[in-house]
């Protein structure tokens, strides 16, 4: 809880010098959140309380999210300091990685992985993620229709343009086609994101041509991980290995968070109901937090409810009604 998590913020702060920033992305599954337009407010209220200082370190955690948001995110904090580090305990990918090319170094644990950039979209029209939430939604990557597209004509063999044509109709089925035309103009988009954030890991025009093109495209998965040694090695970003005594630091705050997201338990309706035909529910999916101006959490909160749909002989057929009576941001 974050009034336990208080004493080791001041403590992760004092060990670099710097003002603390947590923000933490939650991917239980089934119960996913995103980086977001919609916490500048938050983080503007944290950043106020701070004024202008030195330094400024975000603990970060996160699949990815908004590309945009994550630009305007880091370049609001750098506007309130002239050194700006990132640590990671665990995953910051995606739109988290274009983040951390803004800052002057990221921190990584040894478990802590970057990722490929390539955007991914999630829009009220993105496919609907069944059996989740009644507002999940799959997100959509470049990857994974570049890959649709490859499979097509380099497996199958389908290369005329009639047969593509219909490989792009039966995608459009699945995936809305604005959708689609949103995809690919965020790759372009997000390549001169990353040439002009990465200027604070390094100005030479060669090794940012090397990031961006690996971070991008060449890894050849969305799902690709990057660890702490190729992310130093291979693609040459500045990272910083914790000592033990701030690993303990870190890996401490995070678990406390993990716990209190549940990140590692799948929503499941029909376990959190058990025996009981009815049960409120409050769930914790994202949080932005600091000392000195405590916590932002956003919140899923009702009640769900079984209800029989079909009764064959002797055995019932149970579905999960979920009344949702709250979603959004409160200050804890």
């Amino acid at each position: 809880m974050y009034n336990d998590r208080i004493p080791k913020y001041k403590e992760l702060a004092l060990k670099r010098n710097s003002k603390l920033l947590v923000y933490v992305t939650g991917d239980r599954q089934g119960l996913e959140t995103q980086i977001h337009s919609e916490v500048f407010d938050f983080f503007i209220s944290h950043l106020d309380k701070f004024g202008v200082t030195p330094k400024i370190s975000l603990l970060l955690y996160s699949r990815g999210g908004e590309t945009l948001a994550g630009w305007g995110i880091v370049n609001l904090i750098r506007q309130f300091c002239t050194d700006f580090e990132i640590i990671v305990p665990s995953k910051a990918q995606s739109t988290a990685t274009l983040m951390c090319l803004a800052a002057n170094r990221i921190v990584m644990t040894k478990q802590a992985t970057l990722g490929p950039i390539d955007p991914s979209v999630n829009t009220p029209l993105n496919p609907k993620i069944e059996g989740g939430p009644p507002n999940a939604r799959f997100p959509v990557s470049v990857e994974a229709i570049k890959g649709y597209f490859e499979l097509a004509k380099n497996e199958l063999g389908i290369n005329g343009d009639n047969d593509l044509t219909k490989i792009l109709l039966t995608l459009t089925d699945k995936v809305h086609p604005l959708v689609l035309g949103e995809v690919y103009r965020a790759q372009s988009q997000i390549k001169m994101l990353a040439k002009r954030l990465i200027t604070f890991q390094t100005t030479d025009e060669q090794k940012i041509e090397k990031i961006v093109s690996f971070l991008c495209s060449e890894s050849g998965s969305h799902d690709y991980t990057i660890n702490r040694r190729e992310a130093r090695d291979s693609l040459g970003l500045q990272i910083e290995k914790p000592n033990d005594e701030l690993y303990g630091i870190i890996k401490t705050i995070f678990d406390d968070i993990n716990n209190e997201l549940e990140l590692t338990n799948k929503y499941d309706p029909m376990r959190l109901l058990g025996t009981n035909n009815q049960k409120p529910y409050s769930f914790k999916r994202c949080l932005v937090e600091s000392v000195e101006n405590g916590s932002h959490v956003y919140l899923s909160e009702g009640t769900l409810s079984k209800r029989v749909i079909q009764t064959a002989p002797g055995i019932p057929q149970w579905a999960v009604d979920d009344t949702r009576t709250f979603e959004g941001w409160r200050r804890q």
